[in-house]
């Protein structure tokens, strides 16, 4: 089943079969510019959405079942990095094709300026980015500094379908003590300017430098939830609510929630699976609120360190345990996740699919595993973007 072919299309909860609804899930993707030949980080974000007339950018696939709408490129706060947003949808399949699809377009349109698009959320190499102009970054540049100077990240942002911000809040609250286990799975930045951070997402220590990442409190109703962004901006620190960069927040512009704590994953698969994941983590905490199971309480302070761990980590050490909030190996982390979505699943199938994808991460690595592979291999930082550039496309 596909939706509208309008990559606007409003995010919602479908029906599939009497007594079944499925949430639509789209996905946000930033990808680094790297300039074909030299593999640094090259500024042409803005030569690409320039270039071509409104809607030049859509990506197009096929399936089985008929034509899938696939992704607008947008520009992201530096011209060294572009978004690829796709539309809502429904199934393992679309959402694949459409990742495949639009990180093709984002390659196909880099390639005209003599770059590539490159599925890393952080750069490996040494560089210094150039902020896209306008009031508004121009306003974060000199209220934020070095901060605003140096961001470069790319991440990834899962958009999934509620029905009200009772709802959204209420999922908001109890997806808490399971994200960082999604970070982990996610890690796909090991490099930060040419060096080894030890970190398997460093990007998300960079991230952490804006004064409104990170994990966030209990709210308990979407009343004390605006009460809290309105409590956030009264401090006048952030500029807006769109800076408010939680690791998961009610979308502004659509009915959905956004989980923002995931890199950028290396390849189409992952990619996919973990938007899927991330559904399925929504549909069970929205069956638990409707069941009336209350939110763990766990403090924010714990989820702070918890995520800290997954961000240095990655699956190829240990985490701490979503539940009991003790050291346990990664494995054990990522079960513990699987066992509490079973539940939240389209069908057995989907279920199926998606954990051999999970299993498959903890089997041979995330992306920043493969990428410190790669640099033994390969033995330099450009040359891990070579391959990596492949790895985007599912090469």
């Amino acid at each position: 089943m596909t939706l509208d072919a309008d990559p606007a299309a409003a995010a919602e909860v479908v029906p599939v079969a009497p007594g079944r609804v499925v949430r639509t899930v789209g996905v946000e993707e930033e990808l680094l510019l790297v300039d074909a030949a030299t593999l640094h980080p090259v500024p042409v974000a803005g030569d690409i959405i320039r270039g071509g007339e409104p809607g030049d950018a859509l990506a197009t696939a096929r399936t089985a079942d008929g034509l899938v709408p696939g992704a607008l490129l947008e520009l992201e706060v530096k011209h060294e990095q572009i978004e690829v947003v796709s539309p809502p949808l429904l199934s393992l399949d679309e959402l694949r094709t459409a990742i495949i699809s639009g990180r093709e377009t984002a390659d196909k349109e880099a390639r005209a300026y003599g770059a590539r698009a490159v599925a890393v959320a952080t750069s490996t190499v040494p560089c210094a980015p150039h902020a896209v102009p306008g009031p508004r970054y121009d306003t974060m540049s000199r209220r934020f500094g070095l901060t605003m100077t140096e961001q470069l990240t790319c991440g990834y942002h899962v958009h999934v379908a509620v029905t009200s911000d009772d709802e959204g809040v209420a999922v908001l609250d109890r997806l808490r003590p399971w994200l960082p286990v999604v970070l982990a799975l996610s890690a796909n930045s090991p490099f930060w300017q040419g060096t080894d951070s030890s970190f398997a997402s460093y990007r998300y220590q960079a991230w952490g430098r804006w004064p409104s990442t990170g994990s966030y409190d209990v709210h308990g109703s979407a009343e004390r939830y605006a009460e809290s962004l309105a409590e956030m901006l009264a401090a006048d620190v952030t500029l807006d609510l769109g800076m408010v960069y939680h690791d998961a927040r009610l979308s502004s512009h659509a009915p959905t929630v956004e989980t923002r704590i995931a890199d950028v994953c290396l390849t189409p698969d992952d990619a996919a699976v973990l938007a899927v994941l991330v559904r399925a983590l929504v549909e069970t905490a929205a069956d638990d609120w409707r069941a009336g199971v209350p939110a763990d309480t766990v403090p924010t302070s714990l989820l702070r360190l918890a995520t800290w761990r997954a961000s240095r980590s990655g699956v190829d050490d240990d985490l701490v345990h979503p539940v009991t909030r003790r050291p346990c190996p990664a494995a054990t982390a990522v079960e513990a996740l699987l066992e509490h979505v079973r539940g939240g699943y389209v069908d057995d199938g989907e279920r199926d699919r998606v954990e051999a994808g999970v299993r498959e991460i903890l089997r041979r690595g995330n992306g920043a595993t493969r990428q410190r592979r790669v640099m033994i291999h390969a033995g330099s930082c450009e040359a891990v973007l070579a391959e990596l550039a492949d790895m985007t496309l599912g090469l």
